[in-house]
């Protein structure tokens, strides 16, 4: 069958543009197969990585039909029924680009420097005295070591990176691939420093705060690491050691919101902003903050003076309280 793989292709001075080759495929060739043959037999000039050809590696993550993937793993059977292309009708295309959020070297090559600095950025080792020359090795039940089995499938191939939105927005959130391996550190029976760990992961711009719940990562994740899921679990973490700043914005939020809820059945607005930016009117500067807001909200008449409770309150809470008392 002959398929067109429309290309976007950019190097340094130079406009970004997409290009077009038709190939005669078989329809379980891989991405990555039709790749090879463009540059092998077509256009040497085509710049992309790989190495393992076999979802080991991570080298071949690319942006395929507009979503983060390994071009290894896919193959072109499967990425036309993702776009309904109708194979009779027509010549059907595949769309592929560089990964988002990191500046494109050539063609589908990224600059992975960002990636690994973000990583880095979590200290993303074991912190423990084992650090020393111990007398003896430090062991892990079969049980301590199965909590490290789904982080540790991570292949850092960066498709949770590239579709990112909260790193797309802000330059400080260190990422979802490294949250996930943050979570790892927490579980790991042999790393000692998991107080400091926490406190830093409470960062409202860097850490687990700033994560937007899109669960694009989760869609992406070639490993089935669920990035999101393991944010969800250090955010956890968070509320539950009493030790940690319980005056912070970031754990406020989640508490509002919580009560506001049980208290209403849903987020009295007037309340919220109140309650977590100005810290219950104890925060003169968290109060400025929201009064443009206030203000433009108020001119332009969606100001809520009213708040209704919602329907069914009363099981609301009481699903709130048996979760909380579980606890």
């Amino acid at each position: 069958m002959k398929v067109s793989f429309k290309i976007l292709r950019q190097q340094d001075n130079l406009s970004a543009h997409f290009q077009s080759f038709t190939l005669d495929v078989n329809p379980s060739n891989t991405i990555l197969d039709c790749l090879n043959k463009i540059k092998w037999e077509i256009d040497g000039t085509l710049t992309f990585r790989k190495n393992c050809r076999n979802t080991i590696c991570g080298s071949c993550a690319m942006r395929i039909n507009g979503r983060s993937s390994l071009a290894c793993k896919e193959n072109v059977e499967g990425e036309l029924k993702k776009i309904n292309a109708n194979t009779e009708k027509s010549i059907p295309e595949i769309v592929i680009s560089p990964l988002n959020n990191l500046p494109v070297i050539k063609d589908l090559v990224v600059d992975m420097n960002n990636f690994w600095q973000d990583l880095e950025s979590i200290e993303p080792y074991i912190s423990t005295n084992a650090r020393n020359i111990p007398e003896k090795e430090f062991l892990q039940s079969p049980q301590e070591r199965k909590l490290l089995e789904q982080t540790g499938n991570c292949i850092m191939c960066g498709a949770c990176y590239s579709e990112c939105n909260a790193k797309e927005i802000n330059e400080q959130f260190v990422g979802p691939h490294a949250l996930a391996k943050s979570y790892r550190l927490l579980t790991d029976s042999r790393d000692d420093n998991s107080q400091k760990r926490l406190e830093e992961y409470n960062n409202i711009d860097r850490g687990v705060w700033g994560c937007t719940r899109c669960f694009m990562c989760n869609e992406v994740c070639p490993m089935d690491v669920a990035p999101l899921d393991q944010i969800s679990k250090i955010k956890g973490e968070i509320l539950a050691k009493t030790d940690i700043n319980d005056d912070s914005r970031a754990v406020r939020h989640r508490k509002v919101l919580i009560d506001l809820v049980k208290d209403g059945g849903w987020i009295d607005e007037r309340k919220f902003g109140l309650m977590v930016m100005g810290n219950y009117f104890r925060d003169i500067k968290g109060l400025l903050s929201i009064m443009p807001l206030g203000l433009k909200l108020l001119s332009s008449g969606k100001f809520p003076f009213s708040f209704e409770p919602s329907e069914g309150v009363a099981e609301v809470r009481s699903i709130i309280s048996a979760v909380q008392d579980s606890e």
